[in-house]
């Protein structure tokens, strides 16, 4: 259940008008009074004889008894309250109750037997709206200060109460949700989303391992965004405001916003501190040697090295540190999902949009330790657009399989901060990257089973014998996996490339718990070959020590070999919303 302040008013009558109406859309059904101060106002929705003007007149009476210099400028006071989608509807008389809860619990009417005039009307229903004249019965003002959190306070306890969707508890750092004004706009010009979103998403973007101003501002125009700058008399820059062209108001002017507007962590100064401690030097580290140190494959195979590095950091070092990796983690989703093929695009995009709500906290991050992550950023856009097959089909498989493990990882440390709304945001992200991944993983695992069912029979042997000595614990499980034979076949690959397999495995098990992972087989088969240097797609590739001849029977399924590692019996908890 959400109750949403929105801004106070000069106009009682005309927010009636709106709520007895038929609405921008004729969405309004049956309006009529559920709630009053008195239990007897008048309702012009279900009484013919009552006008809007009488239910005005009544809850505005206090206001004219104060002499004229003595009223408030704006005296109305408005608050809807919205359930969930998946709860019941809610009786009027459901309602009515919580109407006087709400505003028992924001001081409009502290039941002290002098409180302010209010309705609460219905005219949908999921929501009812409550319409308050910001002075008391005995004239003075109401103390109804931090009133959104006193309202957000007594819905946690009306969900539990009323059995219905727990909302997980906010702490101010989300980004401020479209406007009521803003959604109908967004309706009418047939836009999925509001200009507010389509700019937060496009800045987000244009942020992502961006090395200093001037480059930030040349991706904003490049993205077609109108851009304003705000300076100081010296010349130095002191903020922005940008703005889609088409998104205009009543006079034709484009509609501005803040960075700051838009998400906290979007104001000039907050995005200067993410170059202020720059970025590394782009090198070939974590590059296989057959690829390009520049190509999209190249910038897939550092961001997961980085990203495994980040999964030790935010498991044991310290909350400043972590909050600034989990913070770059965002970017790289976004680098990721803006260079990555079609058919995994809309899953990452899914994914960078829900985790934006998990990369900030009250935790303030302590940047320049991120400088890996923020580089593998910035290298997957200077490395373009990555094909969806080959070598840069399976580096982005291998990249996100090893996201959804930090991923799931910064979850888990926003639960045990009690950071509910961020843990519940990562988690949903992990989801999309399962969707993701397995889109990018089914062709490279197919063709490594492939490989691996075409293997000499004492050489499986030998890979079987190596594997319950290197990881006894995580043995059978992965042997009784179809994903056996595609890890059978790296172990293979890495043996003939002069490498050693069990100390690879041992590695590749230490730095993360497996033993709950849906696909053990799988999560090492990347972990392996990014650690190995393999080639992570096998396309043009001899098969080292096969046979001919694995027959159709014998293969897999693709989508039984593309679940990424995953905790067993973990969901998402708590709502985004």
């Amino acid at each position: 259940m959400i109750p949403q302040i929105h801004k106070q008013g000069t106009n009682t009558l005309g927010l009636l008008h709106y709520l007895y109406g038929k609405g921008t859309h004729e969405e309004h059904i049956d309006p009529h009074l559920v709630a009053s101060f008195d239990g007897m106002s008048p309702d012009p929705g279900r009484d013919a004889t009552v006008t809007k003007k009488d239910l005005q007149e009544l809850l505005d009476q206090p206001l004219h008894l104060l002499p004229a210099d003595q009223r408030p400028d704006k005296h109305v006071w408005h608050c809807s309250v919205r359930a969930a989608p998946d709860d019941p509807i809610l009786t009027d008389e459901q309602w009515a109750d919580i109407a006087r809860r709400i505003v028992a619990a924001t001081g409009i009417d502290p039941h002290d037997g002098a409180g302010c005039r209010w309705a609460a009307v219905r005219h949908a229903d999921d929501h009812i709206h409550i319409v308050a004249t910001l002075v008391r019965e005995d004239g003075r003002r109401p103390d109804h200060h931090r009133s959104g959190k006193r309202a957000q306070a007594e819905a946690r306890l009306i969900e539990k109460e009323l059995g219905l969707h727990r909302v997980a508890p906010g702490d101010g750092t989300a980004a401020k949700r479209p406007t009521s004004a803003e959604l109908h706009k967004a309706k009418r010009r047939g836009r999925e989303r509001t200009a507010r979103e389509e700019l937060r998403e496009t800045i987000r973007r244009a942020v992502a391992g961006v090395a200093g101003e001037s480059e930030f501002f040349d991706r904003l125009a490049a993205a077609g965004l109108l851009i304003r700058k705000r300076a100081a008399p010296s010349g130095d820059l002191l903020g922005y405001k940008v703005a889609l062209p088409d998104d205009r108001n009543k006079d034709g002017e484009p509609v501005f916003y803040s960075g700051a507007r838009l998400a906290p962590d979007l104001s000039l100064p907050r995005i200067r501190e993410r170059w202020s401690a720059g970025t590394e030097q782009t090198s070939s580290t974590g590059t296989a040697g057959h690829v390009s140190p520049g190509s999209p494959s190249a910038a897939r195979r550092r961001t997961a090295s980085a990203a495994w590095t980040a999964i030790t950091v935010i498991e044991h070092g310290d909350d400043a540190v972590a909050a600034a990796y989990i913070a770059a983690a965002g970017e790289v989703l976004d680098a990721l999902a803006k260079t990555s093929a079609a058919h995994t695009r809309r899953e990452l995009r899914a994914a960078a949009s829900a985790f934006e709500r998990a990369s900030r906290s009250h935790v303030r991050a302590e940047r320049g330790h991120d400088r890996a992550l923020r580089q593998a950023a910035r290298d997957l856009v200077q490395g373009g657009p990555a094909l969806g097959r080959d070598e840069d089909g399976a580096t982005t498989a291998m990249a996100i399989d090893m996201l959804f493990f930090l991923i799931t990882t910064t979850a888990h440390w926003h639960a045990k901060k009690g950071h509910a709304q961020q843990a519940a945001a990562a988690f949903q992200a992990a989801e999309h990257l399962r969707s993701a991944y397995q889109a990018a993983a089914a062709r490279p695992l197919a063709v490594l089973y492939q490989r691996g069912q075409r293997l000499h029979r004492p050489l499986i042997q030998r890979q079987t014998a190596l594997l319950r000595v290197a990881v006894p614990e995580l043995a059978e499980q992965i042997l009784a996996e179809p994903g056996w034979y595609a890890l059978a076949a790296t172990i293979a690959e890495a043996e003939a490339a002069g490498q050693d397999p069990a100390a690879l495995l041992t590695s590749a098990a230490q730095r993360r718990e497996l033993g709950t992972a849906d696909s053990v087989s799988g999560v090492l088969t990347w972990r392996l070959r990014r650690l190995a240097d393999l080639p992570a797609g096998t396309s043009g590739l001899p098969d080292p020590g096969t046979v001919q001849g694995a027959s159709a029977e014998e293969r897999p399924a693709a989508s039984r070999l593309t679940t990424p590692g995953r905790p067993r019996g973990e969901r998402p908890a708590g709502n985004t919303r």
